[in-house]
């Protein structure tokens, strides 16, 4: 009711019935099994009255009417409908009140056409599909566009006649019916493995006996890739920015569900909280390397919108030290351009690829509804201080697409100058100093960095490099830190007995907001005054 588990474009309510709102239900039948955008249907909900598209509760109710006597009048017209369609009614107690639920699920055999006008003599027709929470005529371009989808059925709602229910694991498909409360698992309730799988719509009776749906397979097979080679996810983890050097690989396998989680369980654990105190106020920032949910909504995005058809493939999950690259294959679907997936744009309703795969994951609640995925891995990126993230495919062949969530800098300072401290430690100084420019090039305005290159080329005696860098510091008030470059050059020049340029640069030093860093110039101030004196 509250569209949780079903999005609000799927869902029609009706406060009451009557013979007017007869011809609406059997034109919202039409359109729903026509399922223009690949949602799988959707529902009818008679006895609740809605407004801007959600349920007012508590329900009105059908107290007063012959719930079958509407369920008989709306299946007798549902044989109007050409080719003819039956839903599926379900009569419900909610709140205390009868309402009516039709369940319509996505046609195989659309597109479907419906009278017009119900009286009798009445011969005009017309098709119809929903647009958001509208049914419409279909006309036009849209017409044409549900023509051209006849009898073309999501590849992961097709029925697959290589495969018997006995490649389904029963107790996979009840662990995922208790992990949405569905009744069908509800104590005291024992209903056969075969008969849970009708009642899921995942197979479907070919010439006498049970096939499975390719959807059932992808969710409740034990392996996947039996059925569909490169169902799989593969994370990747380099040790530099060229991506050369390899620490490790993982491989995710199983029901495409358990990868997902799987996956989103091993990035979270990789990810890195980042505290910094901010100058005068109390409460220090919280940031972290890759906004969690950005990650979430890009790995599903992976699953969800990749095919599965003969595409051989797996998602691909590349991690660098300053960036995440998810790869999935095919790209996107024909209707959307690159400037779509840019922030403050929207996406346009385009057919899915796959529309059992989005209808289950939402049921898992780990998909949100239509369209909101993209927006949202551009909110969290800027929420966290991160860099836009970045959404790439090919657009006149559509062979892949790609989003690179880029590192928060702190993070990429952070990692930068631990590698490069621990590559100092082991004698490997010029591999320190390459690794520390490539981050500064990822950063430019990080003092920090800058800092820390002016102290490495000063130790190994290239004064005239460290000179140079640090001039590039005094032309540019927009670094951050600013004020550590003037320290780590300091100490170069006190360590090289310039003590009047070590003095000019302590005279117009920024001021330092962090004790430890007071600390430091203090101590650089005490060592500059002794050089003054015995000099």
């Amino acid at each position: 009711m509250y569209a949780r588990a079903v999005e609000s474009v799927r869902l029609e309510f009706k406060k009451t019935y009557s013979e007017p709102t007869l011809e609406q239900i059997i034109h919202t039948i039409c359109a729903f099994a026509n399922d223009f955008h690949n949602l799988n249907g959707g529902y009818i909900v008679i006895g609740v009255e809605e407004k801007n598209g959600l349920a007012i509760l508590p329900p009105v109710g059908l107290e007063t009417k012959n719930i079958d006597k509407i369920q008989k009048k709306i299946r007798g017209n549902c044989k109007r409908i050409a080719p003819e369609y039956s839903p599926i009614f379900s009569p419900e107690i909610y709140q205390g009140k009868q309402i009516l639920i039709i369940w319509v699920p996505a046609s195989d055999i659309r597109p479907h056409h419906a009278p017009i006008k119900l009286q009798k003599g009445k011969q005009e027709r017309a098709y119809y599909v929903r647009i958001g929470s509208e049914t419409v005529e279909a006309k036009d371009d849209m017409l044409t566009q549900l023509m051209q989808m006849t009898a073309k059925v999501p590849f992961d709602d097709r029925r697959n006649l290589t495969a018997s229910p006995d490649a389904l694991s029963p107790a996979l498909v009840r662990h995922f019916l208790s992990n949405i409360n569905s009744d069908l698992v509800a104590p005291n309730v024992d209903i056969p493995a075969i008969d849970l799988y009708r009642k899921l719509r995942i197979t479907y009776k070919v010439n006498g006996h049970e096939v499975p749906k390719n959807i059932a397979l992808l969710f409740f097979a034990n392996d996947p890739e039996d059925f569909f080679p490169g169902a799989r996810i593969e994370i990747v983890q380099f040790g530099d920015d060229a991506g050369g050097d390899l620490i490790e690989e993982k491989i995710f396998r199983g029901p495409i569900h358990t990868q997902l989680s799987q996956v989103l369980d091993y990035l979270n654990a990789f990810n890195t909280t980042l505290i910094k105190k901010i100058p005068n106020q109390v409460k220090a920032q919280k940031v972290v390397a890759f906004p969690d949910e950005a990650i979430k909504e890009a790995i599903i995005n992976a699953v969800y919108h990749r095919s599965y058809d003969g595409n051989p493939e797996p998602i691909k999950v590349y991690l660098y030290p300053n960036r995440i690259a998810i790869i999935n294959y095919p790209g996107p679907v024909a209707g959307l351009k690159i400037t779509h997936f840019k922030q403050g744009y929207a996406l346009p309703e385009v057919p899915y690829r796959n529309r059992r795969i989005g209808e289950f994951l939402k049921e898992l609640k780990l998909a949100e509804a239509r369209g909101t995925g993209i927006p949202k891995i551009h909110r969290k990126m800027k929420e966290n201080g991160s860099p836009a993230p970045l959404f790439e495919f090919d657009e006149s062949s559509r062979t892949y697409f790609k989003v690179t969530l880029p590192a928060h800098p702190q993070y990429i300072i952070i990692h930068a100058l631990r590698e490069s401290g621990h590559l100092w430690a082991v004698g490997e100084r010029q591999a320190a100093l390459l690794n520390l420019e490539q981050a500064a090039k990822n950063v430019p305005k990080s003092g920090v960095l800058k800092a820390q290159l002016i102290e490495y080329k000063g130790y190994l005696g290239n004064l005239t490099a460290a000179k140079q860098l640090f001039t590039t510091v005094e032309k540019d008030s927009t670094i951050t830190d600013r004020h550590l470059p003037f320290i780590a050059i300091a100490k170069i020049f006190l360590d090289h007995n310039h003590t009047n340029r070590a003095s000019e640069i302590l005279a117009n030093i920024p001021h330092p907001t962090r004790n430890d860093d007071l600390m430091e110039l203090a101590v650089l101030n005490k060592r500059l005054e002794k050089a003054l004196r015995d000099g």
